[in-house]
């Protein structure tokens, strides 16, 4: 009998879109693409980095199934999430001869998926996009869900739409070509869906190898699910239910800003968001300390840190996650954790508990 890929199947009405998961889909994205209804030219959007090992594979497979594609590149990292570069793109796509029947895809990590889905939502007034994420981040995380966007000099993210994929292909022996760092950074987010979702699946992340790059489709696919359900139940965050998916994001969205683009990484960041995040859940949501103490352990388990560099101010942090989407109208909400597996959402948090959360994260790991 042909064993079935792993397929997530994200529900939201005429929006749905299936989450295709499986070693070597690259190869076949061409097809695939097709498969869910595409056709036309396509755009791909790619950062230098990525193209440069994936980019010929990606346009010969939509080359085949007659997509007749053209590649855009842009430099890798978060710096590339401006309205610049997407004038830019959108000028080369109209240059390219691309109008209301193409569509984009999206070749990279979550720089790239964001940024591709925000020109595909307002080139012709939106167009269809494909993501083929290349990263754990976005492969587990920001290529479901929708939303998309760029940056201001005034914060990470402020300018946006939600616009969800026509499809997302996943392949994770694509996961090779990362650089180590990158690799693990994504290990955050795939810990944070474990602990508000799915408290079996730490002890199943426990059982990796970070020396390698096998990461069994079914784990992938078992994150994605978590992420589809949320989704579905608050697509366009107005509910609160999407907001669990912040766990560890506000403090550690802080930390991200308050240093120059690319210093950290945004798994890194989310390490140390999660743990002061764990502190704060320890204090108002009673938060056992061994279920604490493991999470906190997988972080240290894939090299994500989780002591704040001496040289970010308390000060910064709270400056910066004050223009954090998370702050309603002045007031704190942040997502605490009962138990591995029960987040929610809570109005107890005060500044003064962020400030000692903050300060907290300066003590080496096991101090009192």
């Amino acid at each position: 009998m042909l064993r079935r890929m792993p397929t997530v199947r994200v529900d939201l009405g005429e929006r749905s879109y299936d989450v295709l998961v499986e070693a070597g889909l690259l190869a076949r994205a061409g097809e695939l693409i097709r498969e869910a209804g595409l056709s036309g030219k396509a755009a791909v959007i790619s950062d230098v980095n990525v193209a440069r090992f994936h980019g010929k594979a990606l346009m010969d497979s939509l080359d085949a199934a007659g997509f007749k594609p053209t590649l855009h590149e842009v430099p890798a990292g978060e710096a590339s999430k401006s309205l610049g570069h997407v004038e830019t793109l959108c000028s080369a796509m109209a240059a390219a001869g691309h109008d209301r029947r193409s569509i984009v895809v999206a070749l990279g990590g979550g720089v790239v998926g964001d940024l591709a889905g925000f020109v595909a939502a307002v080139f012709y007034r939106g167009i269809p996009f494909v993501q083929i994420p290349t990263t754990i981040v976005a492969q587990v995380d920001s290529s479901v869900g929708g939303k998309t966007g760029v940056n201001l000099k005034e914060g990470k993210n402020l300018l946006g739409a939600f616009h969800q994929p026509a499809r997302v292909i996943v392949d994770p022996q694509v996961l090779a070509t990362l650089p180590g760092r990158e690799y693990r950074e994504g290990f955050a987010e795939v810990i944070k869906h474990a602990a508000i979702r799915d408290g079996a699946m730490l002890a199943d992340i426990a059982a990796l190898d970070p020396a390698t790059r096998e990461v069994p489709a079914d784990l992938i696919a078992r994150n994605i699910a978590i992420k589809a359900r949320i989704v579905e139940a608050d697509e366009l965050e107005t509910k609160g239910i999407r907001a669990l998916l912040n766990l560890g994001h506000t403090i550690g969205h802080g930390i991200e800003a308050a240093v120059p683009y690319g210093e950290m990484l945004h798994g890194e960041a989310i390490s140390l968001g999660l743990r002061a995040a764990l502190f704060l859940s320890r204090r108002h949501a009673g938060l056992a300390a061994e279920p604490a103490d493991a999470i906190v352990g997988l972080l240290e388990k894939f090299g994500l840190p989780l002591v704040l560099d001496p040289a970010i101010t308390t000060a910064q942090v709270l400056h910066k996650m004050g223009r954090d989407k998370k702050f309603e109208a002045g007031k704190i909400r942040f997502v605490l954790l009962g138990a591995p597996g029960d987040a929610y959402l809570s109005d107890q948090v005060t500044s003064a508990d962020l400030e000692e959360a903050i300060e907290d994260l300066r003590k080496p790991l096991g101090s009192a």
